[in-house]
């Protein structure tokens, strides 16, 4: 009895102390925010760094973690025409494979972008990467193609010359994408499994950065795409149009976030939005012109907002009226990776390696400010206890070390 008894205590312990998932862009769910515990609050090339793998080539898009694996893409070869999946043993970096496939859609961007800026999402079984040319890919966790699509070959308008960077998401078995661009533009859910359309709608033409997030509302599932329209719901096994919110245009290039029941839009005003419910409209409770974040996506928790602007700018405001509370100046440099909150921590990665690492909460606390040399435009991610990194030219694991 007592050795029954000690094995389902151990299971519990087991199951309470399993890592979260960070399955894509900005993490679990897509909104900034982690559940992890225990994270490191210094570090640097000599200290908590668990381990550095290098990668074939630049790439914004941030790694995604899933049982136990790390998943992450690049570009390389001449004209970015080399697009690659990678895959990483969580605990001791080792690369377990890579997997390229050769563009079909043009690679022609802005300097500071590229064809691996969309990051990749993971269930766990597979991981689905899109790149920036509009090659679709997704591969078992052990590196055997499942599928692949030219969504360029399917739709030949599709493209833009600065370059595409707006990241999938998943509910259920379906794949989510949101391609607004020069050319033909549309959402699109794709059924994760055959890479096939389950549905798919027109939307604005004009180029667009901004990643659709699914969320909940009153119990049922929306997917939000934010576009130069505004704000539109859909029902994501569908793609039904469920609400609107035409005002809120987007801003730039930052992903909307949700909390608390509310949607927080960057857009020509920073926006707080209660979603619309059934024949009500969607409710604008404020908005604010000096929360306005520029590359880097708000993050929202315990009824503060965050928000980082390109500068290096962070503002704390109340979430349920736009009050700014607080304004700190991190380290001076360019900030394009959007900020990470976790473990009662909110972490600001600038280009140039610095993480400022400050105390959640209505006053500013400064805990450290961490460097790593290196170019860094990915958001950092959060699993099993350790922060994800990626730069130009490598990943990084970074947590205790013993």
């Amino acid at each position: 009895m007592i050795r029954i008894f000690s094995y389902v205590v151990m299971l519990l312990l087991v199951g309470a102390i399993r890592a979260e998932d960070a399955d894509q862009f900005r993490g679990a769910g897509g909104l900034g925010v982690s559940a992890e515990k225990n994270l490191p609050t210094h570090w640097s090339a000599a200290k908590n760094l668990r381990w550095k793998a290098a990668l074939p080539g630049k790439g914004l898009s941030n790694p995604v973690v899933a049982g136990g694996r790390v998943y992450v893409t690049a570009t390389g070869a001449y004209k970015q025409k080399r697009e690659v999946v990678l895959c990483f043993d969580a605990k001791t970096g080792k690369k377990l494979w890579e997997r390229q496939v050769w563009a079909t859609g043009t690679t022609l961007c802005h300097p500071k972008t590229n064809m691996a800026a969309p990051t990749p999402i993971t269930d766990g079984e597979r991981v689905y990467a899109l790149f920036a040319t509009g090659d679709l890919v997704a591969y078992d966790k052990d590196g055997d193609l499942a599928w692949y699509r030219s969504l360029v070959g399917d739709y030949p308008t599709l493209g833009n010359n600065v370059g595409m960077a707006a990241s999938p998401t998943i509910w259920n078995d379906l794949l989510i994408l949101c391609m607004e661009n020069a050319g033909e533009s549309f959402a699109v859910g794709i059924d994760k499994n055959t890479g096939e359309n389950r549905w798919r709608i027109a939307r604005p033409r004009g180029i667009n950065w901004v990643s659709p997030i699914v969320i909940r509302n009153q119990g049922q599932a929306e997917v939000l795409l934010q576009g130069p329209t505004g704000i539109d719901a859909h029902d994501p096994l569908t793609g039904k149009k469920k609400w609107s919110a035409p005002g809120i245009r987007q801003g730039a290039y930052a992903s909307t976030t949700f909390g608390d029941g509310v949607v927080f839009a960057p857009s020509s005003k920073f926006t707080a939005l209660r979603p619309g419910q059934g024949k009500q409209e969607p409710k604008v409770l404020w908005q604010s012109i000096k929360l306005r974040p520029g590359y880097c996506s708000p993050v929202v928790q315990g009824g503060l907002v965050y928000v980082v602007n390109g500068g290096g700018i962070v503002n704390c405001a109340d979430a349920r009226t736009g009050y700014i509370l607080w304004t700190h100046r991190a380290k001076q440099g360019s900030y394009t990776a959007s900020p990470m909150l976790a473990d009662g921590k909110l972490f600001v990665l600038n280009e140039a390696g610095v993480t400022t690492v400050m105390q959640t909460g209505r006053e500013a606390n400064v805990l450290a400010e961490n460097r790593i040399d290196d170019t860094f435009l990915a958001s950092p991610v959060a699993s099993g206890g350790a922060i994800f990194l990626r730069s130009d030219g490598a990943l990084y694991c970074i947590g205790a070390t013993k």
